[in-house]
């Protein structure tokens, strides 16, 4: 299938004829190979008489060797259908046996998770779909904040691009014109007070069109947003160039060292906004983050503060 889809990813129109001998098949074995394509990547092949076969949309498609060969200090994976990134990251974990940073990547996932237990779409060669796995020698003290810094780096990643107009939304998510545009999963493997592995799945949206995908709430992506599609390839080198240097930031220097850089894109700074866990929900006015993440709100004249991966930020007006 890979070979079919590196034929066809330009989104031009190829004749059977000549599909089939670049693949060593029949027209009719290639008729049935872009019928298992269609079902198992759920792309639309357009067939068009006296012209051939076309993807609906050209693809930017993984170059795990381009992508290996930029990334030395990295173990990377790419495969093309998985669960989630996260859940295959969890099995690369617990085999790191050398504890190397590890990046898991992927085509498609069919159960993309978000934060919260809400699902990620996943479309096909969409988007990146992506999970980092990286050590902790001394535990989770020496990586506080670390979900403010991951968007941090994301952000940094994205205006290397051209795309302006960004925010982060605490504690992890990334706004483009109060738009989604990418949001970070963390999970840990072991004892967070010891050496352990922290998982950092990252979903950003990069040629997915509006018109593809219906999702609940106001979200865009790279292509929309520039009006071209963008080679997925290189955008994965420079995030993970990112992340990791940004990691290695936040344990050299801790969160404090990083907290006015984040707050220079926080958004809905000194407006009215609610945090819900749950059927819980609780007003106040967003002062900031202090100096190890936690989300600082002014509720009644006074500051309080606020910490847990179950929180959930949203404007007042929006709720």
């Amino acid at each position: 299938m890979q070979a079919l889809l590196a034929i066809l990813a330009d989104g031009r129109f190829h004749s059977g004829e000549l599909l089939g001998s670049a693949l060593g098949l029949s027209r009719s074995a290639v008729w049935k190979r872009l019928q298992a394509l269609q079902a198992e990547t759920g792309l639309v092949v357009d067939k068009v008489r006296g012209k051939g076969y076309r993807l609906q949309r050209p693809l930017s498609l993984l170059d795990e060797e381009l992508i290996t060969a930029a990334l030395p200090e990295l173990d990377v994976c790419v495969h093309q259908t998985v669960t989630s990134t996260n859940s295959l990251a969890q099995e690369y974990a617990a085999a790191n046996t050398a504890r190397k940073p590890v990046l898991v990547l992927a085509e498609k996932q069919t159960q993309g998770r978000g934060r919260r237990g809400r699902s990620w779409v996943s479309p096909y060669a969409g988007n990146i779909y992506a999970s980092l796995v990286y050590p902790l020698a001394s535990g989770l003290q020496q990586a506080k904040g670390v979900s403010l810094v991951m968007a941090l780096a994301v952000l940094r990643t994205l205006q290397s691009r051209g795309l302006a107009a960004l925010s982060l939304k605490w504690p992890n998510d990334v706004l483009c014109g109060n738009k989604k545009i990418s949001g970070i999963l963390l999970e840990l493997l072991g004892d967070p007070s010891d050496a352990c592995q922290l998982i950092i799945g990252l979903g950003i949206n990069v040629n997915m069109r509006e018109e593809q995908q219906a999702i609940e709430q106001p979200w865009t992506s790279l292509a929309a947003e520039l009006g071209v599609m963008l080679d997925r390839s290189a955008l994965v080198v420079d995030l993970a160039k990112h992340l990791i240097a940004h990691l290695k930031r936040l344990e050299g220097e801790g969160f404090s060292q990083l907290r006015d850089e984040w707050m220079g894109f926080s958004a809905w700074q000194g407006q009215d906004v609610q945090l819900s866990s749950g059927d819980t929900v609780i007003a106040g006015r967003l002062s900031g983050v202090d100096e190890d993440g936690s989300l600082l709100l002014e509720i009644d004249g006074h500051q309080q503060r606020f910490s847990g991966g179950e929180l959930s930020l949203r404007l007042a007006h929006d709720s």
